[in-house]
């Protein structure tokens, strides 16, 4: 039996070296079952953060808030949803901290008095500039009680000088920078609100009459609501009870939405900017397969995101589709970070190899990305362990060489193996035979385009390209990179 064994199979890094998304944001304005509704529209969302979720609502008089660490269903149980969160109105997040400590005063949405009423918000991404105008909120005399960057936002609408709410919290957005999709909420209105460049998801729903909005088109499933379109890129919506508002305050910009959504976060059954997710999944693997095809006997997908591309894979290469991998959906927090005999086992904790597809073949594993290459080693070696004769990587995404700033949990660019690495390097680090990526050219193709070139609409695409589309000013200056750990240690 053909064994991999590369050298540093002795080490004991955290299994989980995969992305993550920031957060999932939710609103729902005058429905009976707001909050039922919301914490049904986050378990939809669960996906896109695991931390931590809360819900707000408002019943006419009193605002009301649940916040808990971990999983939607854990906690926002039909006794907390009737007997605790009572209103019309409500908003709800799921967390996955890029941004400040997972610690319960970081769970959203953030509440605040204001001398205009109570507000209410919830944020999805990352703010490029929330360093530096913490540094001078906190100089001017601002207390912070988090250190999550949405708290940066309430402080500007807060000391805004404007007359109304809405008002104040547009001259807050003109102030921040970054990719995020915002919902807030009031004792009259919802709002929404997404970053110029359309980096991060928001999307429009109707249900009973009443207005919904969310992350993605999978939260509307679950309720049974109607999509009506996205937000626009720097589009602020306001939602009262004579209808829907639209504000334009940012100067016009083409938009770039997260390639990312597409290729990762967003869930395979979503319609993300008019797509299918699942099928433009797919056509990445259809994509690889016209790139970099190699003789095998059967196509194996890492689950779960790497599914869809792998039966794209499969159908271009005519080669048979085998789920030769098994996911294990129980693991629980636990495993995270256990004692190091037990992470030892690796991702055994979390997949195991079905022999009986992998013995004696020659396998082409599909995944999604490798970001560290921790996690690839270990596939490949559970491959060859359970008797592959080969095993060639392909992923469906191009070779990530750069830090995301803007929602995405991507380590420090010199943690990035393809940032360190060239590709023979990478192929011998994980251990498989050959190893091929996803062309730029190739992504772009799969989202139907015929090439990347200066007439093509560009996605959010920095960490294959370096191509950031905003500045990164929290970044700059020698001492930035100082400051931003010592933020992360607060709490």
């Amino acid at each position: 039996m053909p064994q991999n064994k590369p050298k540093h199979e002795n080490a004991t890094p955290k299994y989980d070296s995969g992305l993550r998304v920031a957060c999932g944001v939710f609103g729902i304005f005058d429905h009976d079952d707001a909050a039922a509704l919301t914490a049904l529209g986050l378990h939809a969302l669960q996906h896109r953060g695991q931390e931590a979720a809360g819900i707000v609502t408002f019943d006419g008089k009193h605002y009301h808030s649940e916040r808990r660490m971990g999983l939607v269903g854990d906690h926002f149980t039909k006794q907390v949803v009737i007997d605790r969160l009572k209103g019309r109105y409500s908003i709800g997040h799921n967390r996955y901290s890029t941004t400040g400590d997972t610690v319960a005063r970081n769970i959203q949405p953030l509440f605040s008095d204001l001398d205009v009423g109570g507000f209410a918000l919830c944020h999805n991404g990352n703010l490029t500039n929330a360093l530096t105008l913490r540094k001078d909120l906190i100089k001017k005399g601002a207390i912070f009680q988090s250190t999550s960057d949405t708290e940066v936002i309430t402080h500007l609408v807060a000391r805004s000088t404007k007359r109304l709410l809405v008002e104040r919290f547009i001259d807050a957005l003109l102030q921040i920078e970054g990719g995020y999709a915002l919902v807030g909420q009031t004792n009259k209105k919802l709002i929404g609100a997404r970053d110029p460049l359309g980096i991060r998801p928001l999307v429009l729903g109707e249900l009973d009459g009443s207005y919904v909005l969310a992350s993605e088109t999978c939260a509307f499933d679950i309720i049974g609501a109607k999509f009506v379109r996205e937000i626009d890129n720097g589009e602020v919506v306001v939602i009262t009870k004579d209808g829907l508002e639209s504000h334009r305050p940012f100067p016009k910009h083409a938009p770039r939405p997260c390639i990312f959504e597409y290729i990762y976060f967003a869930r395979p059954d979503s319609i993300v900017g008019g797509r299918s997710v699942y099928d433009v999944r797919k056509e990445m693997g259809k994509q690889l397969a016209r790139e970099s095809h190699v003789d095998a006997d059967v196509i194996v997908p890492v689950p779960d995101s790497g599914v869809p591309a792998a039966i794209g894979y499969a159908q271009e290469s005519t080669i048979p589709f085998e789920l030769g991998i098994i996911r294990n959906h129980y693991v629980g927090r636990t495993f995270i970070e256990p004692e190091q005999q037990i992470r030892a086992l690796g991702v055994r904790l979390k997949h195991s190899a079905t022999r009986a597809v992998i013995e004696g073949k020659r396998v082409i594993m599909i995944d999604d990305s490798i970001v560290r290459g921790t996690t690839s080693v270990k596939l490949v070696q559970m491959m060859y362990d359970a008797g592959a004769k080969e095993v060639h990587m392909r992923i469906a995404s191009p070779p990530i060489t750069h830090s995301d700033f803007y929602g995405i949990d991507t380590p420090d660019q010199e943690k990035l193996l393809a940032a360190t690495h060239d590709l023979k390097s990478m192929c011998d680090y994980i251990g498989a035979g050959t190893l091929a990526f996803l062309s730029v050219e190739g992504i772009y193709r799969a989202m139907g385009h015929d090439s990347r070139n200066a007439e093509t609409p560009q996605f959010t695409d920095h960490c294959f390209t370096g191509d950031y589309p905003t500045r990164l000013r929290d970044r700059e200056g020698p001492d930035m990179q100082k400051q931003l750990s010592l933020l992360a240690e607060v709490g």
